[in-house]
C-alpha cells in the first residue's frame, strides 16, 4: 500500500510562524493553491468561502490597526503585548485568510457551509506544503470580534475559518505528540443510549 500521497499526509505538520521566511509563493503558485483549496465538498455549489491575501505592506498596516484595537479594548498595552499585535500578520511573508461566506439556502445548513470552509483551508495548507512551503493556520482573538473582522476585510455576516501563514521553511518542523488512531474509531453499535 505504498503511496507518496499517504506518506506525505502521514508526515505533514505545521511550521513555527516566525520561521516562515521569504520567498513567499509566486502569483502562479498562489493561483494553484487556491484552485486546490476550492476542490472540496460544496453541496449546492454555493462557494461558501473566499480567500483574502495579506502580503507586502498591508501586513504591517493590519498590525498597526490590530494593536490600536487591542489597546481600545484592553487599555494601554505593555511593550511586549503591543509588539505581538504589531507583528500578527508580518511574521510570515504571506497570510491567506480563509473566510466563511454564508449563503441562504433552504436545504443546506450554515454549519455545513462552515465545514466546507474548513476543508478549503486544509486543502490550501496541503497544497502549500506540496509546493514545498511551510504553513501554520491560526485564528486568534480578532477573529471573534466584529471590529477585528472588519479590519481584516470581512463583511459583518462573514466569519474567519483561519489564517494560513505561508513561507519558505528550512524544516522539518518538530514533531508533536499525535493521537493514537486506533482510539479514534469504532464500528457502529446502534443508537446512542446515554
Amino acid at each position: 500500500m505504498a503511496s507518496p500521497i499517504i506518506d506525505f499526509l502521514l508526515t505533514r505538520n505545521s511550521a513555527p510562524i516566525p520561521d516562515l521566511k521569504e520567498p513567499a509563493p509566486s502569483d502562479a503558485e498562489i493561483a494553484t493553491m487556491i484552485a486546490a483549496a476550492s476542490r472540496v465538498p460544496d453541496h449546492g455549489r454555493l462557494e461558501p468561502w473566499r480567500f483574502i491575501l495579506y502580503r507586502g505592506e498591508a501586513r504591517v498596516e493590519i498590525g498597526r490597526k490590530l494593536a490600536a484595537l487591542a489597546e481600545q479594548r484592553e487599555g494601554p498595552l505593555a511593550e511586549g503585548r503591543r509588539n505581538q499585535e504589531l507583528a500578527r500578520f508580518s511574521r510570515a511573508p504571506l497570510v491567506i485568510g480563509v473566510v466563511s461566506v454564508p449563503r441562504e439556502n433552504p436545504k443546506i445548513p450554515q454549519w455545513e457551509m462552515f465545514l466546507s470552509g474548513g476543508m478549503a483551508a486544509m486543502n490550501l495548507v496541503i497544497a502549500a506544503n506540496a509546493l514545498g512551503y511551510g504553513t501554520n493556520m491560526i485564528s486568534n482573538w480578532y477573529s471573534d470580534v466584529a471590529e477585528g473582522r472588519a479590519i481584516l476585510g470581512l463583511s459583518p455576516q462573514e466569519r474567519v475559518v483561519g489564517f494560513v501563514h505561508i513561507g519558505s521553511y528550512q524544516g522539518p518542523a518538530a514533531e508533536r505528540p499525535r493521537p493514537d488512531p486506533a482510539k479514534l474509531y469504532a464500528d457502529y453499535t446502534g443508537p446512542w443510549a446515554g
